[in-house]
């Protein structure tokens, strides 16, 4: 609670971009008196958790796993209200089915029973080893997530007191580095690493404190809101609104206005414009910067220090509606290829299109028959590739090759008759994800998560210069995934609502 002193009722608030990131925010401002209008530039709110409908399917952009439902929940709680009454979260088991090229699956949950035979069956060495590996999740859990996941890292001296513990945990090492000092089998490295493609890092290069992916999947389990992601994002925005907020679609922002060091007024495309206390960006970091501060020195400034730092790569997402159901494909799937290292080599350093390539299937149908006509099933295949900086090809004559590639592959491991089954297809390219959500180069997760661009190497969740503008989202601390960006909105919410209250 604030002192009546500190009262920041009264004071107004826009947020750019209606992201998980943006969403959460505009709640926890909300919900402390400060009027705020979100304005989205698309015609429908969800940034990256867009969807489409196509033929009676639906079709979620993503994400698509749910973690750490505590941390969406507290949004409602925060005015009393329960998040239950707007989403229904169902449970998803296994977590994932992993697939190797030899036939070998792994279904990996958080029921220790299953698990440990499962590890034993796959790799019974490595039983012990995966308990150790699990007690360091554990430990990387409480100091990178719970202890600073939601604490803004505004000057070096917070990183510095943030640094024995870092140490502590032999941050500075990859996070496969770290899984192979505890499991030998290349298969259960594998296992055990993957998570953090799942925000835009290379497990090879990601600090090993997203290692404690694993611990919040096993505590809190892996969930699935009944309709799809995007019924999640209907939800905030519904409780959004109950609070009295206000959400402009379909209009984007063009510039930020600025007097002096303040962020004055916010202009939008189709000439809107209007004056707020505050202005948070959850917007593509570069884009922040680069385009509605141009004009500004610190626009220009800071967008020519973000062009130097490393992006995460792209997705290329193939959309598919097919005739029957497959309850013997579980919700979601990783197709591993026959590398691992070098072909994340290929896609992270060499900016190359690779003849293989591993596969993230989501199959929401078999948890949630909605998401498609009767008797027919909603999926959709991913793979990483290199953002456009790395990879600069045409994507209109090279991602209908690519689709083809993909659903051929899915056909050879999983579904024989693949192609007679189509009902409708449609893919998602890394142009898109610039042209649609204005993401530097491409990229699907913004900065990546190196140790050198996390925390205080991070965008700021306050801007060092223009004191009253902000960031949320997959650019700033934490990061990306829906429990980072919800994070970096816990962290941008206090700033805010202490600056206003003052």
């Amino acid at each position: 609670m604030n002192a009546p002193d500190k009262d920041p009722q009264g004071k107004t608030a826009c947020v750019i971009g209606s992201g998980f990131g943006g969403l959460a925010l505009a709640i926890r401002l909300q919900s402390a008196g400060i009027e705020t209008t979100v304005i989205e530039a698309r015609d429908k709110p969800g940034g990256r958790a867009y969807f489409w409908e196509k033929d009676g399917f639906t079709f979620d952009a993503g994400p698509t796993v749910i973690t750490d439902p505590p941390c969406l929940k507290e949004l409602w709680e925060l005015s009393g209200h329960d998040m239950a009454d707007d989403i229904e979260l169902m449970p998803v088991s296994p977590f994932y089915r992993l697939n190797w090229p030899d036939g070998t699956n792994f279904d990996y949950s958080n029921d220790d029973a299953l698990l440990t035979k499962e590890i034993a069956r796959v790799a019974p060495g490595d039983v012990g080893g995966y308990g150790e590996f699990l007690e360091y999740a554990a430990g990387v859990w409480k100091e990178g997530y719970v202890k600073l996941g939601t604490v803004p890292f505004l000057d070096f001296a917070s990183m510095v007191k943030a640094a024995p513990a870092l140490a502590k945990y032999q941050a500075w090492r990859s996070v496969y580095s770290i899984v192979s000092k505890y499991v030998k089998s290349e298969k259960l490295r594998q296992a055990l690493s993957f998570h953090t493609l799942l925000v835009g890092g290379n497990p090879m290069k990601t600090s090993s404190i997203y290692a404690l992916i694993h611990k919040l999947e096993k505590d809190g389990g892996v969930w699935w809101a009944r309709g799809g992601t995007n019924r999640l994002i209907a939800g905030m925005v519904r409780h959004f609104e109950r609070l009295g907020g206000t959400i402009r679609l379909h209009d984007p922002v063009v510039k930020v206005h600025t007097v002096g060091t303040r962020a004055s007024e916010v202009e939008t495309q189709s000439g809107y414009k209007a004056k707020f206390d505050a202005v948070a960006s959850n917007a593509d970091i570069m884009h922040s910067y680069k385009d509605l501060l141009a004009g500004t020195k610190r626009g220009e400034k800071n967008a020519a220090s973000l062009a130097k730092k490393s992006f995460s790569p792209s997705l290329f997402v193939v959309h598919f509606g097919l005739e029957g159901s497959w309850p013997g494909i579980p919700h979601h799937m990783i197709l591993f290829g026959p590398r691992y290292k070098g072909l994340l080599e290929d896609i992270y350093d060499h900016g190359v299109l690779p003849a293989d390539f591993s596969i993230y299937l989501h199959h929401p149908t078999v948890t949630d028959p909605s998401m498609a006509p009767a008797g027919k099933s909603t999926f959709y295949a991913l793979v990483p590739v290199a953002h456009m900086g790395k990879l600069a090809v045409d994507w209109d004559q090279i991602g209908p090759m690519l689709e083809q590639r993909i659903l051929a592959e899915v056909g050879r491991r999983l579904i024989p008759d693949i192609e007679e089954r189509i009902v409708t297809k449609f893919h998602y390219a890394p142009r898109d994800f610039a042209m649609d959500l204005n993401a530097h180069m491409g990229s699907a997760f913004s900065l990546e998560p190196l140790l050198t661009q996390s925390a205080f190497f991070r965008g700021h969740n306050r801007d060092d210069v223009i004191k009253n503008f902000y960031l949320v989202g997959a650019g700033t601390h934490p990061g990306a995934g829906i429990p980072g960006v919800v994070g970096s909105a816990k962290a941008t919410a206090g700033l805010m609502i202490e600056d206003l209250g003052a």
